[in-house]
């Protein structure tokens, strides 16, 4: 039992410190990922502190489980129990991940809501400025999907995945069915 705790235990600890890292670098690329929780240790908000999940195994299983579910599996409802679930619905990654599923359902006003907690966390996640930028488009809000892709160009710049994405969707003319 003593060998199996001496190989599971550093296992455990090596894993979780090259989560964030590999969390990084697969979001890093592009598409349809969203970015990786915070990497602080701790954030302050309104002067309290919080703890960031980003460092709890449990959390990185569950946040990575509930992404599956999303971009693998088309699971949007699923991954919206489970995100809520990890009862951090005030991190921007998880938020914009929860409004980006009640998107794909059709629930437009959820929606916003989660897009909107997602930018109270961070004001400049990119990827939610992307994704609402994209929900302004499915709303008929040209304007304002502009102003979301501005706000990108000035973030992440223009040849950043998620600018292109908000580009080529704003290109397409009124009521095209927009591929994403």
């Amino acid at each position: 039992m003593r060998k199996l705790s001496m190989l599971v235990v550093p296992g455990l600890v090596a894993m979780s410190l090259a989560a964030a890292p590999v969390l990084s670098s697969a979001y890093a690329a592009g598409g349809d990922s969203p970015s990786p929780p915070p990497s602080s240790d701790s954030s302050t908000k309104k002067g309290k502190k919080k703890s960031s999940s980003v460092n709890d195994p449990k959390f990185l299983a569950a946040y990575r489980t509930a992404y599956t579910a999303i971009y693998d599996n088309h699971d949007y409802t699923g991954a919206i129990g489970q995100l809520k679930s990890l009862k951090r619905d005030d991190v921007a990654d998880v938020a914009n991940l929860i409004g980006y599923s009640y998107r794909k359902l059709g629930d437009y006003q959820s929606s916003k809501v989660y897009y909107e907690l997602a930018l109270k966390d961070d004001p400049n996640h990119v990827r939610t400025w992307q994704y609402y930028g994209l929900w302004q488009l499915e709303q008929g809000n040209r304007e304002q999907a502009q102003y979301h892709l501005n706000k990108i160009a000035s973030l992440a710049g223009t040849d950043s995945s998620e600018y292109r994405s908000l580009a080529a969707a704003l290109d397409k003319p009124t009521g095209a069915t927009l591929v994403y």
